[in-house]
């Protein structure tokens, strides 16, 4: 199957270091095999503008998401629709459900035509879903059921939209300098959005900056690794210096997180941008994915959550690295039936991550020596301070992302609370904030109380 070419992380290969890991002992020296998808360049993000378009045999999935973008498109519970913004709407589903059901056959040779596909599909699901009337539920044509899912069967993935589709799937370099550029913090635009706004495009770029920086943590992390394999006092030394160095970067993380205000309206963001981001959640209209009947092979699709910056690989990776996760992915799940044990959200989100990224975090769960234990078990105080750094500046992220919740949810939703026509989208959350139902994100759960409990767990990782 033919993949984005990419240069994979490797050992740093120390002359002083052993040659591999103990015989019987799994190898996580390199951070990066050939399935994870990672580069050394560009961390989760190709290295190379993601395919434009499909080939010609699927060129009517481009022209239906074209025609959508083009046509201004409305969200169907918009205030005051007008008549011809209803028409224009119904006018364009009609097309899709004209649409011929399209074999994927020859997709399935192309991991990168497969992601364009997910891509396409699930913008011309959310167009098709959001332009409804907030109440009635939505019956999916086969025209778009079969080939999503079918897609969505290779990819291992949900038939919404996701994190990966809107960060790592939908940039473009604003100025082309060279032959494979590789994508830069300050050369990139999106080229598919809903509402054509700059708001929309920097709400989406702030996560590929994100993830951009990010790609230093993901080098410290396995630089962290060779050492703790040798586990001398210069490898203790030297882990020490990378922990150090890894709290500065988060730090960019959080500032390149701030940083969506300058581009970002946050009643822009709420009113228009955001509604069209919603997936399928308890209190919503139910989504009938018609056509299944035809394909035995497919079920009834349960995950269908909206993209969430709680899909991010990288800031999985952090938590797994620092040994967080054991802490702010339990307990984070709302909704389990009692007495039954059920997945947290964030274990919950990495199913919407690609399936190379997945085994990247499986990768980093597996590593034999995990750093924590490590300084837990390790008599050094400069380590376990640095440690701390990383951990603090971990949780420092997380207070900015309660800051921008703050400003891109909870602000705007207080304000839109007198005209609020669903009260699980005007909604103030019921812990910090007055109101009568949780503030849902667009993954679907609590927002605020999500974000305070992962926040306020993540500083329970201090070593004291």
């Amino acid at each position: 199957m033919e993949s984005l070419p990419s240069q994979h992380f490797l050992s740093l290969g120390r002359p002083d270091a052993v040659s591999g890991p103990p015989p019987g002992m799994v190898d996580t020296t390199t951070l990066a095999a050939h399935d994870f998808d990672v580069d050394n360049r560009s961390g989760f993000m190709p290295p190379q503008v993601p395919v434009r378009r499909l080939p010609s045999s699927w060129e009517l999935w481009e022209v239906a998401l074209d025609e959508a973008m083009a046509g201004g498109l409305q969200l169907g519970d918009k205030p005051d629709l007008s008549e011809r913004e209803v028409t224009n709407a119904e006018e364009w589903r009609a097309r899709v459900r004209s649409l011929p059901v399209l074999p994927i056959t020859e997709l399935k040779n192309s991991e990168v035509n497969l992601r364009r596909g997910h891509l396409v599909l699930a913008w011309i699901l959310h167009y098709y879903v959001q332009t409804h009337s907030a109440t009635a539920d939505v019956h999916i044509p086969p025209s778009i059921t079969l080939p999503l899912l079918q897609i969505c069967a290779q990819l291992q993935l949900p038939p919404v939209l996701t994190y990966a589709d809107n960060t790592f799937y939908n940039w473009d370099l604003k100025v082309q300098q060279g032959e494979n550029e590789i994508p830069r913090l300050d050369n990139l635009r999106c080229p598919i959005l809903f509402t054509g706004t700059e708001d929309e495009q920097e709400f989406y770029l702030a996560s590929a900056r994100i993830e951009l920086r990010g790609v230093e943590a993901l080098e410290l992390m396995r630089a962290t690794m060779d050492e703790a394999f040798v586990g001398d006092d210069i490898a203790l030394r030297r882990i020490t210096s990378f922990l150090l160095r890894l709290a500065v970067v988060i730090k960019d993380l959080r500032e390149l997180l701030l940083g969506v205000r300058k581009g970002c309206n946050p009643d822009v963001f709420y009113n228009q941008v955001r509604p069209w981001l919603r997936g399928l959640n308890s209190n919503s209209r139910k989504w009938i994915f018609e056509g299944l009947e035809d394909d035995p092979s497919l079920t009834e699709p349960s995950e269908l959550s909206g993209p969430s910056a709680g899909q991010s690989p990288l800031i999985h990776a952090l938590d797994v690295f620092l040994g967080v996760d054991r802490f702010s992915h339990a307990g984070s799940n709302s909704g389990a039936s009692p007495g039954v044990a059920a997945p947290s959200f964030l274990d919950r989100m990495q199913l919407y991550m690609a399936r190379h990224h997945r085994a990247f975090l499986n990768h980093l769960k597996s590593n034999p020596r995990p750093l924590r234990d490590m300084v837990l078990s390790t008599d050094n105080a400069p380590l376990l301070e640095a440690y701390n750094n990383a951990v603090v500046a971990l949780k420092e992220f997380r207070d900015a992302h309660m800051i921008i919740v703050t400003m891109y949810i909870v602000g705007p939703s207080r304000r839109a609370q007198p005209i609020s026509a669903t009260p699980a989208e005007g909604a103030t959350a019921a812990s910090e904030y007055s109101g009568p139902a949780p503030l849902k994100g667009t993954g679907g759960t609590d927002v605020v109380g999500f974000l305070k409990g992962v926040r306020d767990s993540t500083a329970e990782a201090l070593i004291h």
